[in-house]
């Protein structure tokens, strides 16, 4: 029998493929009630349906807002935070602890680190400092590793991307989500560079369906364990919809042209077909 850390990973990885789709629902701490996300609830009840496997929320989700226990969706308790009020938004602060997830049963933890701006070391001290507690505590441990103003200064966009993923991999997370590098060639790298599943982050809202579907197969074809997307599923006209059109991708290797299809069934998505 799967316990601890095993058994919570488990949760996360799909059956059939092993492969996954976590849907991130954590925007409203940085960003507050943003299209999309002005109820917590509706939009989990489209990612249950929509066939995800797991969300990632902070702290007040989780308590107040609406969670359902009766759905046994996977979930990751988001420990870090900042708001686009402050004068230094890309500093990331510790919010909440493993400790927490633990007592409201999160199925892991996620820590979002900024590479590149001048409190990097604190976030990167703080990331290890989390690892270490999970480790302890026998939680997986998500890391979201991005780069910011100095990816234009360090190398290619790809290069600084694998220098991020295998800043989670050393630090001892057991997932890292990052940024598509742009291409599948820098994907490749990306992914060769990095011994710990790589998740692709779906960026901001584009409301092209064909280039995040194609983004999508790419991702999965050069060897990435799934994706994380947020604002272009549950900003979607159609979310659930487009949820499973993207999964067919994942977990059943369908081309993007197929999948563009499957999300056109619905009438408003007319759009996506761009």
């Amino acid at each position: 029998m799967l316990t601890g850390k095993k058994f919570r990973l488990a949760r996360l990885l799909h059956q059939k493929s092993r492969k996954m789709v976590l849907v991130p629902l954590d925007h409203g701490m940085s960003s507050g009630p943003i299209p999309g996300l002005e109820a917590p609830g509706k939009v989990l009840r489209a990612v249950v349906h929509g066939g995800a496997q797991g969300v990632i929320v902070n702290r007040g989700v989780a308590l107040n807002g609406g969670m359902d226990p009766d759905t046994a969706l996977p979930w990751i308790l988001h420990l870090s935070g900042s708001t686009a009020l402050s004068l230094d938004p890309d500093h990331k602060v510790l919010v909440a602890a493993v400790e927490d997830a633990l007592r409201l049963g999160a199925d892991a933890v996620s820590v979002h680190v900024n590479l590149g701006v001048p409190r990097e070391a604190e976030m990167l001290r703080d990331l290890g400092e989390i690892a270490g507690r999970c480790v302890q505590w026998g939680m997986p441990l998500m890391a979201m590793l991005y780069v910011r103003w100095a990816r234009a200064q360090h190398g290619s966009v790809a290069d600084t991307i694998k220098h991020a993923a295998r800043v989670a991999a050393e630090l001892g997370a057991d997932l890292v989500k990052v940024s598509y590098p742009g291409s599948r060639e820098g994907l490749v790298e990306v992914v060769q560079g990095c011994f710990i599943p790589i998740l692709i982050a779906g960026g901001e809202r584009d409301r092209s369906d064909r280039r995040i579907l194609e983004m999508v197969e790419s991702a999965i074809t050069c060897g990435a364990a799934g994706v994380c997307i947020g604002r272009n599923i549950f900003q979607h006209p159609s979310p659930q919809l487009f949820l499973r059109a993207l999964g067919r991708i994942v977990h059943d290797g369908v081309s993007a042209d197929v999948a563009v299809e499957l999300a056109s069934d619905s009438p408003t998505l007319a759009h996506g077909r761009a």
